[in-house]
Formats: structure tokens, sequence, C-alpha cells
């Protein structure tokens, strides 16, 4: 009994010398873990990337840029980080969003447009040490150009010609500097414009509505001008047939105009306009003349006359003498 009760006590012992390891074990790593961590979270060692660099504040306020790639090391407290730049290509939108946004034309019309510059950090001396925020700054000079090209075209230009205001915006931005006698966007902020892109350029919906009116009202005008045309054209044909029907008229007579009754020639010159409108219009009509004034008549002068003293008109007109009694 015992020996029994040894063994059971050497075997309780072994397990908690083993438990106790153990415990110191996972204690141990814990802790290194946590040290490790905490170096890590407060980048007392870093690790620069390939196409970044670190700016790093010195404890006297010097700033410099880390670009080796690879882990580094760096007293904590007396040293910080300040920024992880990249190097490589990067966009910038035009009002920083990639929705459009609305611009006014040289005409003060509406237009909704988006852009994009792509651009690279060649200096990062210039861009992180000598600009506070200089994605901020950029930003702001990058919009105030790109307004200032587009707000001074014409809304034709804007949207047909937008190969021809794309180089020009290009163009001013590579190389137009920012005020007169000031510098660059390359030579303030130390990169280097790589392209230039009009995303979108387009009218609001009002306003494409209002032009797809303006355009139908447009057409329905050349319509009545031309159906006016068409119609002064007609009248014209018409009253030059009048005028050639008037002057056969008086050439049949023998006569230019002079010594023809009155309602002779208004009854004819009615029925030649008729005879020219239907000539025109293929219709047939007929004037009837509906003259207010009785035409005169004329009778001529018999020959040996008698005494028509008191004589009846009807007997005179009947060949009949007073004395037959009639």
């Amino acid at each position: 009994m015992t020996e029994k009760a040894s063994q059971v006590f050497l075997q309780r012992a072994q397990v908690r010398n083993l438990i106790r390891r153990i415990a110191i074990t996972l204690f141990a790593i814990t802790i290194v873990y946590t040290l490790a961590a905490l170096v890590y979270s407060t980048h007392v060692i870093y690790k620069v990337k390939l196409n970044y660099a670190m700016v790093i504040e010195q404890f006297g306020g010097i700033r410099e840029a880390v670009t080796d790639v690879g882990w580094h090391a760096r007293l904590p407290f007396f040293t910080r980080l300040e920024q992880e730049v990249p190097l490589m290509n990067q966009r910038l939108f035009l009002g920083a969003t990639h929705e459009p946004m609305r611009i006014i034309s040289r005409e003060n019309v509406a237009l909704w447009t988006s852009a994009v510059l792509t651009y690279r950090i060649h200096d990062l001396r210039v861009w992180a040490i000598e600009n506070l925020a200089p994605k901020d700054l950029l930003q702001g000079d990058f919009d105030g150009i790109v307004k200032d090209i587009l707000q001074a075209q014409k809304v034709n230009s804007l949207i047909s010609d937008r190969e021809g205001i794309k180089e020009k915006i290009f163009k001013a931005l590579k190389s137009r500097p920012i005020n007169e006698g000031g510098p660059t966007l390359e030579e303030k902020y130390g990169m280097t414009v790589v392209s230039f892109v009009l995303r979108e350029t387009r009218f609001g919906d009002d306003l494409i509505a209002a032009t797809e009116e303006k355009k139908r009202r447009e057409l329905l005008a050349e319509a009545e001008n031309y159906a006016a045309d068409q119609e002064a054209d007609r009248i014209r044909k018409l009253y030059t047939a009048y005028l050639e029907s008037i002057s056969s008229l008086q050439k049949a007579l023998g006569t230019d105009g002079k010594g023809i009754e009155p309602d002779l020639l208004n009854f004819l010159t009615q029925q030649k306009w008729a005879s020219a409108y239907a000539n025109q219009t293929g219709q047939k009509t007929f004037v009837l003349h509906g003259s207010r004034v009785d035409p005169s008549m004329t009778l001529p002068a018999m020959p040996d006359a008698p005494d028509l003293k008191g004589k009846h008109v009807d007997d005179i007109l009947t060949g009949n003498s007073a004395s037959d009694g009639r």
C-alpha cells in the first residue's frame, strides 16, 4: 500500500509540474506576442514596400524620407512616422468625386462633366516635406485649372470637340503656371502629370428636353415657311397668268384698254381670272358677272327720222303711227 501511494503521489506531482510548465510557456508566448504586437503597432519596426516611401519626423523636428525597400527600425518616443507615400501612378478626380459635377459654359449653359488626372510622384522631398497635406492642395489647384478652361469654352465645343479641349487641359496641367510667374503643378508638388481624361460631358435632363422642344419648334417653323413660300409662288404665277390673259384680251379686241365698255371689261376680266385660277389649281370655275351698275345702252340713229312729237314711245319702237288708232 505504501508503494502504491507513493507512485500515485509521484504521478500527481508530474502532472502538476507539466501543467505548470505549459502555463509558464503560454504566458511567455503571450508576453512575447504582446510586446511584438506593441512594437509593430507603434511602428518602432516598420517596413517600406516597393514603390512606397516613409516620411519620418526626428526628435529635433527634421523630416526625412525613407525609400529603401525592407525592414527598418526607429527610436520610440523620439521619432514619429508621419506618412506613407505611394510612388506609383495615382488618380485624382475632378471635384474629388467619381460622379459628374455641374459646370457653366461660356453661354451660361449648365453641363455635367467628370474628369480624372493620373500623376506620379518623382520628388518625395518636394511632395511630402515642402507641402503640408499635398494631395488636398493638388486637388484644389487641379479643379481650378480644369474649371477655368472648361467654363471658358462654348457649349458646342464642349460637346463636339472633346478631343481638342482634353489636349488643351493636359498641356495646361503639364506646363502652364498656376499663376503668372508662379510654378507649374509639377514644380510645386514634385510630381509628373501622366495623363488627363474627360470621362463624361453631357447636358442636363431639363436642357435636353428644352433642346428637343426647340428643335421641334424650328421644324414646325420651317414647314410653315415652306408652305408660305409655296403659296407666294402660286400667287405670283396666278398674277402672271392674269396679266397675260388681260394682255391677250386687249390684243383680241384691238385696243390697249381704251374704249372698252367697263362692264364688258369687268366681265371678261373675271372670266380670265377664273381661267387662270383653273389652270393653276385644276378646278373648273365660272364667275357670273354681278355688277350693280346697269350697263349703258346706245341705240343707233334711225335714217330719215320723222317728227316724233306727240307719238308714243311704243309706237315709235314698233314703227306704227299714232293715226292707226292702235
